[in-house]
């Protein structure tokens, strides 16, 4: 663990959790010590990013994909009407917004989206990993990648009213798999289709969180050893044991890591909000070259972190590593057609 500069807990800022007994002043030394991953930054790990930082964790590493948009607001609490207007990237957006209420924690902003070529790079410090993705195919890489490497990650999900969460501590508990072997079939609702409630997510950060405090103030065996979830429109809570790995688990029994070798793993994925994303990584772009070729074509901004192109109903939204998203269709042929035609084959 790296030597924090974070300030020493005995100071206003965190008087009143070092007061909470199983924390105290030896608590709040090792959070400031301690390096955490939150995989997404939108509103489960804004909002979880945001109590880690307040807590003072020493270093956070922040990765998402994603650029932030005005229907974020509703629930996206690192983020403002700024932000949306100039689509900045959501990992660099919640960077800076951490320094303004926390200088002292150290914010490493990836907008990358985590694949089985970065994981080892970006995740490779991280004591802690926080699941705060938006899709399976993510939580099943972060699963081999957790189980493989022995280290601990903490799962959470909303969707509507409804919160979920689940610690893996691999050798220990069950792992992601061994719940759930293959990933859901048909449709999946997601916040585009279901929509959210904001409560909801700060449910399941909020829970999410206290369990990564549990975890690094070393107080692993107050942490909870079961799938949770609640409904809190219906008032529903159901727990289901994750206790200890599943017996024949192909992930953490049989050491068997598909998902971190790429096997099957889609070049150009379907990511909600009637989108499409292209994945092109290790091949960079220039994006202020790109800009001037596209300007003639269409509509064209640019931050400095990203560049969207705009012709009729569609949106190209194009990032330094040669990640797309395309927005206006869910169409891959089409969508890979716009994409060859102002990007490049």
């Amino acid at each position: 663990m790296h030597s924090a500069s974070i300030a020493a807990p005995g100071t206003d800022r965190y008087s009143r959790q070092v007061l909470f007994a199983p924390i105290g002043e030896a608590g709040q030394q090792r959070l400031a010590a301690a390096t955490v991953a939150l995989v997404g930054c939108g509103a489960t790990g804004a909002a979880a990013a945001a109590l880690l930082a307040r807590a003072g964790v020493g270093t956070l590493i922040l990765i998402d994909r994603d650029f932030v948009e005005e229907s974020n607001l509703q629930r996206q609490v690192l983020f403002d009407e700024a932000d949306a207007a100039a689509a900045t990237p959501k990992a660099e957006a919640a960077r800076r917004q951490i320094a303004r209420f926390n200088s002292d924690v150290k914010v490493h902003a990836h907008v990358a989206d985590l694949v089985p070529d970065n994981i080892h790079d970006l995740l490779a410090d991280a004591h802690l990993i926080l699941d705060a993705t938006d899709n399976f195919e993510t939580r099943y890489l972060i699963n081999d990648y957790a189980v493989q490497q022995a280290r601990p990650w903490i799962y959470a999900a909303a969707v509507g009213a409804y919160a979920a969460t689940m610690n893996i501590l691999p050798g220990e508990t069950a792992c992601l798999a061994c719940l759930f072997p293959k990933p859901p079939s048909g449709p999946v609702e997601t916040c585009d289709t279901a929509g959210i409630l904001n409560t909801a997510v700060n449910l399941a950060a909020a829970i999410q969180v206290t369990e990564a405090i549990k975890y690094l103030t070393g107080a692993r065996d107050a942490m909870r050893r079961t799938l949770l979830s609640w409904d809190l429109w219906q008032n529903e809570r159901s727990e289901i044991s994750a206790a200890a790995p599943r017996p024949g688990c192909e992930v953490c029994q049989s050491r068997d890591f598909a998902h971190l070798r790429g096997e099957g793993r889609p070049h150009i994925t379907l990511c909600g909000r009637n989108s499409v994303q292209i994945h092109e990584h290790h091949r960079p772009v220039d994006l202020a070259a790109a800009a001037e070729r596209l300007r003639p074509h269409g509509e064209v901004r640019q931050n400095g972190l990203l560049l969207q192109f705009r012709r009729g109903p569609h949106t190209l939204t194009l990032f330094a590593d040669g990640r797309a998203l395309i927005q206006g269709t869910t169409d891959i042929a089409l969508a890979r057609t716009l994409y060859a035609r102002f990007v490049g084959n």
